[in-house]
């Protein structure tokens, strides 16, 4: 998904520079200089673009972003290659979660989720944002997203957990009774889900465990007092629709 997500970005930018932007605000060679063009997109937002581009995200809005890119956010280069952008899809059914982070990260984004048919899906993007290129650089390493060395100072909100969990999560049932968590962390690799599961327990002083998953790795929580930590610390922030990922 987090692939196809940054190829749909491109294609839009794309398709979007081709539509919009005037033949004099394209790419030009003026005595050894390469004029870049404006952000891809309508040229009558350029200038509410680079305010944007100049507004810095809230801690809250961090958080949130922190959490997406563990889950099922991809941060995407823009056309230009100067800035990257985050972008996420969900299903149809997780309506109410996308336009939840949609609201929370309108200030830097410029159109309300779109909708796919032929994968039902919505779909947001930031602009790309200085801020957002930073989390690339962290988060990313040869086009790959990774965990960073860093990652247990990355997620002391538990805000980010709550994020991470409404993405990733899910609640294990046996016998009507939930029993576990799963996170699902099998883009990652054994090395990372071994360091996602240590910060985890630095932090919040939780117990996860690897398990293998079609020849990948996700993490798993079984013990009650690790659940209880994991539900008390995520439930204020989860979404009404998404509190079956905790039981």
């Amino acid at each position: 998904m987090h692939n196809a997500n940054c190829d749909l970005s491109r294609q839009l930018d794309r398709k979007n520079q081709l539509k919009s932007v005037k033949p004099s605000s394209l790419s030009v060679i003026i005595k050894g200089m390469k004029v870049i063009p404006r952000e891809a997109g309508r040229v009558t937002y350029s200038t509410k673009i680079r305010e944007l581009k100049n507004l810095p995200f809230t801690e809250k809005q961090k958080a949130i972003i922190i959490g997406m890119i563990l889950g099922d956010g991809c941060l995407c280069d823009n056309w230009s290659k100067t800035n990257s952008r985050l972008i996420v899809s969900h299903s149809i059914d997780q309506s109410e979660y996308i336009w939840w982070k949609y609201h929370e990260l309108k200030s830097h984004i410029l159109t309300p989720p779109r909708y796919y048919e032929r994968n039902r899906s919505l779909t947001i993007r930031t602009i790309s944002h200085p801020e957002i290129t930073k989390f690339r650089e962290v988060f990313y390493a040869q086009k790959r997203k990774i965990v960073p060395q860093n990652i247990a100072k990355l997620i002391t909100n538990p805000l980010v957990l709550a994020v991470w969990f409404m993405d990733d999560g899910n609640n294990i049932q046996r016998n009507g009774k939930s029993c576990g968590y799963h996170i699902n962390t099998q883009s990652f690799t054994h090395k990372e889900n071994k360091l996602l599961a240590e910060s985890l327990r630095k932090i919040y002083g939780t117990e996860a465990t690897l398990e293998r998953n079609h020849e990948k790795y996700r993490l798993a929580v079984w013990k009650k007092d690790s659940r209880e930590k994991i539900r008390n610390l995520t439930q204020p922030h989860i979404l009404k629709d998404m509190l079956y990922k905790i039981g």
